[in-house]
């Protein structure tokens, strides 16, 4: 069989073996990025189902519109409305979670050959999305602020024709960093000069844990520029797997068409439980009991992290979302440290593969959302020791 050279270049082994090792009974895995299922609120979505089953059923398993049910997008509307973005249900697009989100930016906006930015390190599984449309990633250098106005400028004077910037401005994934609004602003402001599309992925936004909301970038857009991605996966359900893209109506119409190409539209079904549930729930009430929980873990993990980890490794304090970053010192590589770790009983993801050079070896990621204080305790003292021996 002869194979495109798309998927010939596609390698996303690594998200494979990393689910897999969430499913390992006896792991305690900080590898993925999955929620924790006790946050689901079962019940309320269960009787939200119930409800739509009971009163439109026959509505509820047809076909709908692509662009996604217009009183969905509506309540999405009001709830951004409040966070300073001017919107109405037409800057809106239904989407089947974020992942088909990147998909989307790629169908819009890419050729093979283009230049996409992002920070660096970034989300894994973008950086695949992006190269499965065979472009060139090119990182632009972090601090604990964000993106490196002076580094970005560099690289889109050497690249002026570059194609797309992706970011995660708040509670980023891999290293759970939040941008300062000045970082913001002045990224922004160069992505305007260069009229380079921006698209800013905020899965984690609502998991805050301390500090204070920050404007979008979304909200600071006076051009356009600016694409808005957002899910339902952590502050609901990854299962339902919806998720939102929030553009000018011009860019919404383009992602619109891409959808068509995908999928026609997302499940008509999850988006009408999904409608009923906020119109007899509080979404905010339950994202707080779920920051509590999260919170909680949290805390557990850094406290541990100081007080097992070995002098020379240092870790990000995150303020909210569901990831801390770890740098071990620049000699060792946590990709090798892998196999023992499991063999041991626990599972990370080494940071290698979230910088678009694959350069970076001595850094890993850990999730505290889905595992017990108990199991954080554990696995972490199982890191600890690990290390200890060999630093």
């Amino acid at each position: 069989m002869r194979f495109s050279r798309r998927i010939q270049q596609m390698d996303t082994s690594v998200l494979r073996e990393l689910l897999a090792l969430t499913a390992k009974p006896d792991i305690i895995s900080f590898a993925g990025g999955l929620p924790a299922p006790e946050s689901f609120p079962v019940e309320a979505l269960r009787m939200a189902s119930d409800r739509v089953y009971r009163l439109c059923g026959r509505t509820a398993l047809q076909y709908s519109p692509s662009a996604g049910l217009p009183s969905l997008r509506e309540k999405l509307a009001q709830r951004h409305r409040s966070q300073g973005i001017a919107c109405t249900a037409e800057n809106f697009l239904i989407i089947s979670g974020s992942q088909q989100g990147l998909d989307l930016a790629g169908k819009v906006f890419l050729e093979p050959g283009d230049l996409v930015l992002c920070e660096n390190p970034t989300y894994m599984a973008a950086l695949n999305v992006f190269r499965s449309y065979e472009c060139t990633v090119m990182p632009v250098e972090t601090d604990n602020e964000g993106i490196i106005p002076r580094n970005l400028e560099e690289k889109l004077a050497q690249n002026p024709d570059a194609k797309l910037l992706y970011v995660i401005p708040t509670f980023q994934n891999p290293t759970g960093r939040q941008w300062s609004l000045a970082r913001r602003r002045a990224v922004l402001d160069i992505a305007q000069r260069y009229g380079l599309p921006v698209l800013e992925d905020d899965p984690y936004g609502a998991l805050r844990y301390e500090g204070e909301p920050l404007l979008s970038l979304k909200s600071i857009d006076s051009s356009g520029i600016v694409t808005y991605m957002g899910s339902f996966s952590k502050v609901l359900s990854p299962g339902i797997r919806l998720g939102w893209l929030l553009a000018s109506q011009e860019l919404i119409e383009r992602y619109t068409s891409a959808k068509e190409c995908s999928d026609l539209q997302s499940s008509t079904i999850s988006q009408m439980a999904v409608d009923a549930y906020l119109e007899d729930h509080d979404l905010d009430a339950h994202v707080c009991e779920i920051t509590a929980l999260y919170r909680q873990r949290r805390d557990r993990m850094l406290n541990i992290l100081e007080d097992l980890f070995p002098a020379g490794a240092s870790w990000t304090h995150p303020q909210g979302g569901l990831f801390l970053w770890v740098t071990l010192p620049d000699w060792m590589d946590s990709a090798a440290l892998l196999p023992e770790m499991v063999s041991r009983g626990v599972a990370y993801i080494p940071g290698r593969d979230f910088f678009a050079n694959r350069d970076i070896r001595n850094c890993l990621r850990l999730n505290f959302s889905n595992s017990s204080e108990e199991q954080i305790a554990e696995g972490l003292r199982i890191m600890a020791q690990a290390l200890q021996r060999v630093m």
